[in-house]
């Protein structure tokens, strides 16, 4: 005998005589009642709807009736208390819409307003219990777990409910088994094999006491690692705290309520009193081993009851009234069913004895009810003829004699905002008497970095973590994709944040700067002497013979040429990126027309030895100067073109390198500067072929032959320069410029004036008028 059942009818027995006895609910009113048993089965539950539609006579004879015919002046029913029975009730009742208030049936299928239109109850749906506990997975950090059903439509209907809000909530179910304990013991023997078996270490269960007790028994035979109990509402039947494998376990529970007077009316039982009832008449047997006087068909063996039997030493769920929960669901259910009634046949102030009224008025009645019961508790339904969600949180904890006892720990709540429904406001004790929350995931999470790959064929909750990939970052664990960092930003070491590129140039502080600079200033220096030299040697032979002005004017285009080389250190500006292009080709074209201007004097000097030639009156002094204007002319012509289409400007290079940001110059009209580029070039070029001409002359000191020395190595370096200029990675790039630059200046300096400052300095002898102009054979260049 289920001594918990019989509790929840006894509590319906008290509440319809608390009803009776007051005068501001059903004044003048008495209310009858039966009560049948369904043995928590379906076809007695039929068998039953059958006896409450067609008036027949009781089948469990436990009646105070107020007429001889009560089974047909039905007017509502309270049960029944599992789903499944429900189920048949409600569709033979719904049929002749006889209210039924169920406070324990919460199957979501009994929502349905079209199938069951006479079906209330006081206990919220599976569906928020299945939403609930896919939030607890979630607010625990659970997200690989096992779930294990009843085989019937609580479990089925609860269990499809909690796999959908579970997936929802990104919650992994390794697997999902039923059981029912009319089923083959093969069935069972399989699931308890899969839980022992399993990786999840959190298992959710939808399963009515019956079975789970069943469940249980199984599992205890067996070693089984530590599992944490999500139980449903299973977690609050006393009958399975002898189970000490579920220390632990925690659930949503219905909240926990006192109804003054109960225990009182409970324990007011006498052996006179059982024998009234079937029922109660099997309790009393059941509870002391013996046999009341009296009883018809008594056992003659059984040990008579002496009378000396006292109700209240018994330790049973009959007599357990500190947990009263779904006991108060009936009691609700009671209430609500009464003040529907009254609401039909009452008014202010007295009710219609007489009054005639159908069932189907009783259930539209109860669709208006609000009230609030003598305990505190509100009744109201919404239009699934449902109550407001609202759980303990329950949690199984040890007591001091080690026997398992329910604490509440936290409470859900449906009406508050997301993410706050659950609160928790007691230290839970988790499995093996832990204080801290059990892990229960299929994968570790993804630190920072790294980003999640579902394994093939599993869940989403298993998976690897993988680095992200060149240029992105995750900032969160469990990120499911990488983020690209900003273009001017690139990843940390641990790929966790964007951090700005370094911008990379050739700066003042560069070793390759000040190793540059140091030439530059050198080469300038050297010009500079070269120039006081020829200066202070001005009316010797050597400097008179090969030009004196056009060689101080190549010797302050060549200080030019080694400082332009600075304007391409230091970070790039709008006037810094049109000044180093521009000088360097000015300077430049300045210094290869001087050079020109020399070598076109040596050709026409040797050709006015000839006789008859007057060549030298076209190419004297000012036509010398007018060729070096006019060449250097050009050049400014081009570069004023090129700065007034398309300058060139400072820009970031994001390409080149993925890691660092290029701050260069970008030439503007790559046109303006291959044309001043290849105006130097062609300048050289000619200057080249000239000299090359006037190599043989049989001149002692025959300067073209330096000259041509000069043009080789100035065409071969920047001939060199374009090549690696293309190819030269960011700040090398203008380092490379700088050299050639630098080479061709040094190239020109040294071919052309140092034999004559060797000869100034260190053969003195040589430098005279005599051995000037005396003839040598020519040799070979």
């Amino acid at each position: 005998m289920d001594f918990r059942q019989l509790r929840f009818a006894r509590a319906m027995e008290f509440t319809i005589q608390e009803i009776n006895n007051r005068t501001d609910l059903l004044p003048g009113i008495t209310l009858g009642y039966q009560i049948y048993d369904s043995c928590s089965e379906a076809p007695m539950a039929v068998k039953i709807a059958f006896l409450l539609t067609n008036g027949m006579a009781p089948f469990f004879n436990y009646t105070d009736s107020c007429s001889k015919s009560a089974a047909a002046a039905v007017s509502a029913v309270v049960g029944e208390t599992t789903s499944s029975p429900s189920l048949a009730l409600a569709r033979m009742l719904g049929l002749f819409r006889i209210l039924q208030v169920s406070p324990y049936s919460t199957c979501a299928c009994l929502s349905d307003k079209l199938q069951y239109p006479a079906f209330f109850r006081t206990i919220p749906s599976d569906d928020h219990q299945a939403v609930a506990v896919a939030k607890m997975m979630k607010y625990f950090g659970w997200t690989w777990i096992g779930a294990v059903r009843s085989d019937n439509d609580y479990g089925n209907y609860g269990m499809a409910s909690f796999l959908k809000a579970a997936q929802e909530e990104g919650i992994c179910v390794e697997y999902s088994e039923s059981y029912y304990r009319t089923q083959p013991r093969s069935k069972l023997e399989r699931v308890t094999n899969i839980i022992r078996r399993s990786t999840a270490r959190v298992i959710v269960t939808f399963i009515n006491s019956g079975d789970m007790r069943y469940l249980l028994e199984e599992l205890s035979k067996h070693q089984l690692p530590p599992l944490q109990w999500v139980g449903s509402y299973w977690i609050t039947n006393p009958e399975l705290l002898r189970f000490n494998m579920c220390a632990g376990a925690i659930g949503y529970g219905i909240p926990r309520s006192v109804i003054p007077g109960l225990r009182e009316f409970l324990l007011d039982l006498s052996p006179e009193q059982a024998l009234k009832s079937p029922l109660l008449t099997e309790f009393w047997e059941s509870s002391f081993s013996c046999s009341l006087k009296g009883k018809t068909g008594s056992s003659g063996g059984a040990q008579e009851c002496d009378g000396s039997q006292d109700i209240r030493a018994l330790q049973n769920p009959y007599t357990d009234t500190s947990q009263l929960r779904i006991t108060n669901l009936v009691y609700k259910s009671t209430y609500a069913i009464a003040h529907a009634i009254h609401g039909v046949i009452c008014n202010d102030t007295q009710c219609d004895k007489s009054a005639k009224f159908a069932p189907w008025q009783i259930l539209n009645q109860l669709k208006k009810v609000n009230f609030t019961t003598k305990n505190g508790y509100q009744v109201t339904f919404d239009s699934n003829s449902d109550p407001v969600a609202d759980f303990e949180l329950v949690n199984w904890q040890f007591k001091q004699d080690g026997s398992l006892e329910f604490v509440t720990v936290g409470r859900y709540d449906s009406s508050k905002p997301r993410d706050q429904e659950i609160s928790v406001s007691k230290a839970i004790r988790w499995l093996e008497g832990q204080t801290e929350v059990p892990r229960s995931v299929c994968s570790e999470s993804c630190p920072r970095g790294t980003r999640k790959a579902v394994q093939k064929g599993r869940p989403i909750c298993c998976y690897d973590c993988i680095p992200c990939a060149e240029g992105e970052i995750s900032n969160k664990t469990d990120s499911l994709n990488c983020v690209q960092c900003p273009p001017e930003f690139w990843p940390n070491i641990q790929r966790d944040s964007c951090l700005p590129k370094p911008v990379e140039f050739l700066s003042w502080d560069d070793t390759l700067s000040i190793i540059l600079t140091a030439f530059s200033i050198a080469g300038a220096f050297i010009s500079v002497c070269v120039t006081a030299v020829f200066y202070k040697h001005r009316t010797s032979p050597i400097v008179r013979a090969n030009n004196s002005e056009l060689s101080f004017l190549l010797l302050f285009s060549l200080t030019l040429c080694f400082l332009c080389s600075l304007t391409f250190i230091g970070q790039p500006s709008d006037w810094s990126c049109m000044l180093r292009h521009t000088a360097f080709g000015i300077t430049f074209v300045l210094c290869i027309s001087c050079v020109l201007g020399k070598t076109m004097v040596v050709l026409m000097a040797f050709r006015a030895t000839l006789p008859g030639s007057d060549v030298m009156k076209w190419f004297g002094p000012l036509q010398q100067r007018l060729s070096v204007l006019v060449f250097t002319l050009i050049q400014v012509l081009i570069c004023v073109l090129w700065l007034t289409i398309s300058p060139p400007f400072p820009f970031k290079n994001l390409k080149h390198y993925k890691e660092r940001i290029i701050l260069e110059c970008e030439l503007g009209s790559a046109i303006g500067f291959w044309a001043v580029l290849g105006y130097i070039g062609f300048l050289a070029l000619l200057c080249f072929i000239l000299a090359f001409l006037a190599r043989k002359l049989p001149d002692n000191f025959n300067e073209a032959k330096f000259i041509t020395f000069s043009m080789l190595i100035f065409c071969a370096v920047w001939l060199t320069f374009i090549p690696a200029y293309v190819s030269s990675p960011g700040k090398f790039t203008v380092a490379v410029e700088i050299f050639a630059i630098l080479a061709s200046s040094f190239g020109l300096i040294t071919c052309i004036f140092a034999p004559k400052c060797f000869i100034i300095m260190f053969r003195p002898e040589q430098n005279t008028k005599k051995h000037l102009m005396s003839k040598v054979p020519s040799k070979s260049l």
